[in-house]
């Protein structure tokens, strides 16, 4: 893999992350700091059918970033992708990871989940499901805007159902991981959501408590076995 990302014109690589689906790089391309996120080869899979399945999904990870910011939504630049070898090149963002500022707590942190609660508004109005979104992968620049990562797993679709997907893993996360501020920054989030995405946004939210009942009753069930 180091020769091909060298053929890639890449320098200074250092992996900072891997993951199921792909490694994610930190290195140096034309003199700019970036980031790289490589598919990687499944042995388990036959190799044609493998390599035809890390290229689309190569490729649909670059058009939904490329969406996002089309919808107003900030996400990193995609310099270059390479679908022969599943690779993206892009931006590294400057900043703090929104999961970090949580944890380190802080006045003001609850207006980043009301903007937060505008973007998604913004990319679920262009058609677009996130699935993915967490504080982990959200950035705070240095100006205090936010920039979103991560879009491999998203997918184009307007259905309620995966809108409502989509707020509850954020709900999720936040109940989870940052307790202490959760009631707070949902509230903060759906405002900023609402005001984004108008009346569609009541029925996204509400799909999302009902996925949430979902949950807690097969749980419940489970329990009771």
């Amino acid at each position: 893999m180091e020769k091909a990302l060298a053929d890639l014109g890449l320098s200074d690589v250092r992996l900072i992350r891997k993951g199921a689906e792909a490694r994610i790089y930190e290195a140096v391309w034309l003199g700019r700091p970036v980031i790289v996120k490589h598919r990687a080869p499944k042995a388990y899979r036959h190799p044609e059918l493998d390599k035809a399945i890390r290229a689309r999904r190569t490729a649909r990870e670059a058009q939904a970033l490329r969406r996002a910011k089309e919808a107003g939504v900030p996400t990193p630049v995609v310099y270059l992708v390479d679908l022969a070898t599943a690779t993206i090149i892009m931006e590294r963002v400057p900043g703090k990871r929104l999961k970090k500022l949580v944890e380190e707590g802080g006045p003001g942190v609850l207006r980043f989940f009301e903007e937060l609660g505008r973007l998604a508004g913004r990319l679920h109005r262009a058609g677009l499901i996130h699935n993915d979104l967490t504080t982990s992968n959200v950035v705070v620049a240095p100006d205090g805007s936010l920039v979103l990562l991560d879009f491999g797993l998203s997918e184009f679709s307007t259905e309620l159902e995966k809108r409502g997907v989509d707020l509850h893993l954020l709900r999720r996360v936040l109940e989870s991981t940052h307790h202490e501020v959760a009631p707070g920054a949902w509230e903060a989030f759906t405002a900023g959501y609402r005001a984004e995405l108008g009346p569609k946004a009541e029925e996204a939210i509400e799909r999302a408590r009902e996925i949430e009942l979902r949950g807690r009753y097969v749980a419940e069930r489970r329990a009771r076995r």
